[in-house]
């Protein structure tokens, strides 16, 4: 028996002196979908405030806890960041909500959890090594290089990529070898099972599996053999979620719909509420996806948030020409003094040798509209420079490096495993005020040490951190006191920047650290003594490196998939080629040759061509970012070719001239 739950405008109330500033309420259109505890589907244009009213709906079924029947809630996300945010605004506030039977995690936390993990464990009897990437790549790549069968190397070597497509597979429900990459199948030749290659194939996989190397597509296949080994699986799921709530679910794979769909299947027979929130038009993963109408229907019982708390009217038409969903969008947002936003926005026309003074041209702008009064001096939003494209190897293709070319030195972000020692002890979390961040990364370096010298436990599986401590407690010496001081003085020091003694000091312990497992360096060599891969000038410059600076005014410099889900004061959309359609005068290249309609007031259609719907997706997500100004550059060839002719009243006009 369900609970049958009334939201009130007390509940409201609350959540709303929670969530929303002094004197704010929700409208008719997000307090609709708050009281909506029904299976349904919303879709909310960018800014209109889409989590934080589904936060308000979380605060408020805390209220109602425990739920009949001790039932709980799934709050499923796309990112660990969006689950952070979750987290960090209402946690404290619902600490039922963050506990049994509950569950906040992204699809990949939810997917190992409750199927991937309960499956692996009953059929070998202890828990998978780790499901990630990096270290499943890392085996991968050892079998490669090392293996001594002859029939296999050379299938491999027949292959454009051999070494990706040895990391591309998987196996079935039907125990069959598939070639699959991000969770869709794709042509694998070789399907004799009786071949001696396809065995050869197939035990490899097995293997990987049995030692515990997942990949993050494996916890997929992994979960429909659950499913189906377990004929009332789902119902189980089922009873123990009432309500499932599925946020930025445009972002979501095909392999993960269809597993929310499989497990949770919103019809008659099914025991759980599902809701469905995002925005199928900033659906951009996957390279700007175009399948997303095959991949993400809407259901008969949809809500939609078309009023954008984020964008003004001036932007928001804008935006609404690049909805290849069609979705009224309504800028309504306004000054913090309730006047209106009416800032034009500018189309910056650029040549070859003044492409790198697109960026300081924007901030110059930003100078002149705050001097006005047009933008707040102080922004409660961040002013950026996004562009679809990193770097072109062509230099007559424009990237993002080649306005800002500093941005191509830039690192990426915190890793799990690193293919040098020196990495593991120069690049760690260096916010964390404690030791842990390093001392995780030294044992996690030792941990690879092992497996590149092939050392196992007594039940042939790698070693962990807790099945290390644990054998050296064994040790009738002292090991493990050595261990545990070293690990101490190494994070002391690196903590206090001697990065380059502490890497001298765990190289010298390492012999001592192999004998122990009667090893002697040896395939691990390189990666001992190996030079860093990052250098640390570069980590602490990557800020200065993404960001240009003038007089106060810092804009920040990065990808669209970068900036998704962010608002800023000002944006700048940098055009950058991708792909070529078309020969001759009617080649098409470039944002503003695709999308010259979409500039000029006209309603996109649904009926054109792929490198158009991806790009249209690209600028709706880079153009719904700003508050008040948008911008975007374009070159001058390109702008007298399809938009000469554009409404100078929609658009201000500025050329960035040579300077003599």
């Amino acid at each position: 028996m369900r609970q049958e739950i009334n939201i009130t405008d007390t509940d409201i109330g609350y959540a709303e002196k929670i969530l929303l500033s002094e004197g704010k309420e929700f409208d008719p259109e997000r307090r609709t979908f708050i009281r909506d505890l029904t299976t349904l589907d919303l879709q909310a244009v960018p800014g209109s405030g889409k989590t934080t009213a589904l936060l308000a709906k979380l605060l408020i079924l805390e209220k109602y806890m425990p739920l009949n029947s001790g039932r709980g809630v799934l709050v499923i996300s796309h990112t660990n960041a969006a689950v952070d945010e979750i987290k960090e605004r209402i946690g404290k506030y619902c600490p039922k909500l963050f506990a049994y039977p509950n569950f906040i995690g992204t699809i990949q936390s939810f997917v190992d959890t409750f199927l991937a993990i309960p499956f692996f464990t009953n059929q070998f009897k202890q828990k998978p090594f780790r499901i990630d990437n990096e270290i499943y790549d890392e085996q991968v790549e050892r079998f490669y290089l090392n293996t001594n069968n002859v029939g296999l190397k050379n299938y491999l070597n027949r292959q454009i990529d051999g070494l990706a497509f040895l990391k591309s597979l998987r196996i079935t429900t039907q125990g069959k070898l598939i070639s699959y990459l991000n969770g869709t199948p794709e042509t694998f030749k070789l399907k004799n099972p009786e071949t001696a290659t396809y065995k050869s194939l197939l035990q490899f996989k097995l293997n990987l599996l049995k030692k515990g190397y997942l990949h993050f597509d494996d916890a997929y296949s992994l979960a429909d053999f659950q499913l189906k080994s377990i004929s009332n699986y789902s119902s189980i799921l089922q009873k123990r979620f009432l309500y499932v709530f599925v946020d930025e679910m445009q972002d979501m794979d095909i392999h993960q719909h269809n597993l929310i769909e499989e497990v949770f299947h919103p019809d008659e027979s099914t025991q759980s509420i599902l809701q469905r929130i995002g925005d199928k038009n900033q659906a951009i993963y996957n390279a700007g996806s175009v399948q997303l109408e095959n991949i993400w229907s809407v259901r008969n019982s949809v809500l939609y948030i078309n009023g954008s708390h984020r964008l003004s009217p001036r932007i928001a038409s804008l935006v609404q020409n690049l909805a290849l969903t069609p979705n009224p969008v309504e800028g309504r947002n306004v000054n913090s003094d309730g006047s209106s936003i009416d800032i034009k926005p500018i189309i910056f026309v650029y040549l070859d040798d003044t492409k790198g003074m697109v960026i300081p041209a924007f901030a110059d702008k930003i100078k002149e509209l705050q001097a006005s009064g047009s933008i707040p001096i102080n922004p409660s939003h961040k002013f950026m420079a996004v562009a679809w494209r990193k770097e072109h190897e062509d230099a007559d293709k424009m990237a993002l490096s080649d306005y800002w070319p500093p941005f191509a030195k830039a690192n990426s972000g915190p890793q799990i495993d690193f293919k040098v020692l020196e990495d593991y002890i120069l690049y760690f979390d260096k916010e964390k005020k404690t030791l842990e961040s390093v001392r995780k990364n030294i044992l996690n370096a030792l941990l690879k040490i092992l497996r590149l010298e092939n050392v196992e436990d007594e039940n042939e599986r790698v070693y962990t951190k807790r099945k290390l401590f644990n054998f050296f407690k064994t040790l009738e010496n002292n090991e493990y006191e050595v261990l545990i001081l070293n690990l101490y003085k190494w994070s002391i020091s690196s903590i206090r920047g001697k990065g380059q003694e502490t890497i001298v000091s765990i190289r010298e312990y390492i012999p001592t650290f192999l004998s122990v497992f009667q090893k002697t360096i040896a395939s691990s060599a390189n990666f001992i003594n190996s030079e860093s891969e990052i250098k640390e000038v570069e980590i602490e410059d990557e800020p200065k490196l993404n960001r240009f600076e003038s007089d106060g005014v810092n804009i920040e410099i990065g990808t669209i998939h970068s900036a998704k889900g962010q608002t800023h004061t000002a944006t700048l959309y940098l055009e950058t080629y991708f792909h070529k359609d078309g020969n001759g005068a009617n080649a098409k290249s470039y944002e503003s040759q695709r999308l010259a309609g979409q500039l000029m007031g006209k309603q996109i259609s649904s009926t054109v061509g792929t490198r158009v719907k991806q790009s249209a997706r690209m600028a709706y997500v880079g153009f719904s970012r700003p508050t008040h100004l948008l911008s975007i550059a374009i070159h001058k060839d390109r702008y007298d070719s399809v938009l000469s002719d554009i409404n100078h009243d929609d658009w201000e006009i500025i050329e960035i001239e040579t300077v003599d």
